[in-house]
């Protein structure tokens, strides 16, 4: 087959969760566990960092990796979902999966595919653990794909695990309470490695430290030691290029003027996990410098191809994408929108059609022009559905069906002093060219 036809193949033989939503979701490990062994168990072959969490996990995920590639290690990058190309889910130092390596890699294992019956998402750890075995990768960091307990990444034992954040996100499948999602994400906590938590939440708290505390695991709330602060005199927009911060270590100067090449003030709450991991890191032997440190969190779109976390494609009219897509990624998004200055703000959203929009369309500003629109993707909500939720919760704004359609008719409509919008689900920003240029 050629690369298409083994992705068309791999999308009609193993349900893809991202497109068809809970059909292609399958809980438990014992499909992976299955896969693994058949595959003499590669996940034991490479040392590896978890990652779980709400929102964040994806920035935390390519900021540890840009760094661990700074500092001179061969590193592997399990990421998901894509938003253009299949192969960016699986990387080493920046560079994606071949689509030749794919093909053989399928081809090779269809029988173990037709006996074993996994999911997508279960054929993808699978794919990414092998090929990381095989290119003898140094350290991978392993981004979990949803909750953590369950999830199919979740077959590694990990130097350091990091749980960046807990929210409200496929309450179906991980809970509906705060405590009991904080306990899915928990379940990547291993008897006697240390785990990282990024941001201390009082409702959520004690889940961690009970699962530390039960799998004798010393545990960190990274945000008790350290605080990260907008560098003086920067703007609180952020430049176009990189936002400036400074760090403080246990109340004290540790880190000035260090350049972050992610945008977003949402970042400075991913920081703190990232450091605390790689301080962990440093305590297990791995030679990170502070200069490598710089490095990897300046060049990280550069060095590990991120896209899609406050993106600008666009001066004169500003315009920014961002894959923020739950009620507290939303938040953080807009937070950060309400600070630009501009004379008036087009937004183009759309979202999938398996979660509760209502609560999503009450953030959105009701002073913005809208542009509702459904990515290329089974599991899309309408735009004219949305439209009209939008519309009852007194939202302006009109249908435009596909996504280049929409974000063409508010690049149209939009002056030079004018801000435009892209996001409300990842697949909205995943079919936006400009990422790709």
């Amino acid at each position: 087959m050629t690369y298409q036809e083994t992705l068309a193949w791999l999308y009609a033989q193993l349900p893809m969760y991202q497109r068809v939503g809970a059909v292609g979701f399958k809980k438990g490990l014992g499909n992976t566990e299955a896969l693994a062994a058949a595959l003499g168990h590669p996940e034991t072959k490479f040392q590896s960092v978890h990652v779980a969490g709400t929102n964040g996990k994806g920035s935390s995920s390519h900021l540890l990796a840009a760094v661990l590639q700074s500092a001179g290690y061969k590193v592997g990058l399990y990421t998901s979902p894509h938003l253009r190309e299949f192969t960016e889910r699986i990387r080493i130092n920046g560079q994606e999966l071949t689509p030749d390596y794919l093909v053989s890699w399928v081809e090779n294992h269809r029988h173990l595919f037709d006996e074993i019956q996994p999911s997508f998402f279960e054929m993808c750890v699978a794919l990414a653990f092998d090929y990381f075995a095989a290119e003898q990768v140094d350290v991978a960091v392993v981004e979990v794909g949803l909750g953590g307990r369950l999830d199919s990444t979740n077959i590694i034992t990990p130097l350091v695990s990091l749980i960046t954040n807990i929210s409200y996100d496929h309450q179906a499948m991980l809970g509906d309470t705060l405590p009991e999602i904080a306990g899915e994400k928990a379940g990547i906590i291993k008897p006697g490695r240390p785990a990282v938590v990024s941001q201390t939440q009082p409702e959520v708290k004690s889940v961690f430290e009970q699962k530390a505390q039960q799998e004798g695991s010393p545990l960190l709330f990274a945000d008790a030691r350290y605080a990260v602060l907008a560098a003086a005199g920067e703007s609180p927009a952020a430049s176009l290029g990189v936002q400036l911060v400074d760090v403080l270590r246990d109340g004290q100067p540790y880190l000035q003027n260090v350049e972050l090449g992610l945008l977003g003030d949402y970042q400075r709450l991913n920081l703190p996990g990232v450091l605390a991991t790689l301080e962990e890191l440093r305590v297990q032997g791995f030679d990170i410098s502070e200069a490598a440190l710089r490095q990897g969190l300046r060049e990280v779109t550069r060095l590990t191809g991120l896209r899609g976390r406050w993106s600008i494609l666009g001066e004169h009219p500003l315009v920014v994408a961002d894959t923020g897509h739950n009620e507290a990624g939303l938040r953080l998004v807009l937070a950060q929108l309400a600070r630009l200055v501009y004379r008036q703000l087009h937004m183009v959203i759309g979202t999938v059609n398996d979660k509760d929009v209502t609560k999503v369309l009450a953030l959105l500003p009701r002073e913005a022009t809208y542009y509702f629109c459904q990515a290329d993707i089974p599991r899309a909500l309408p735009a004219a559905e949305l439209a009209a939720l939008a519309q009852a919760a007194g939202l302006t704004g009109q249908a435009y069906g596909p996504v280049p359609a929409a974000v063409a008719a508010a690049r149209a409509a939009a002056g030079p002093d004018d801000v435009v919008f892209i996001g409300g689900s990842t697949f909205v920003v995943a079919e936006v060219a400009e990422l790709y240029e």
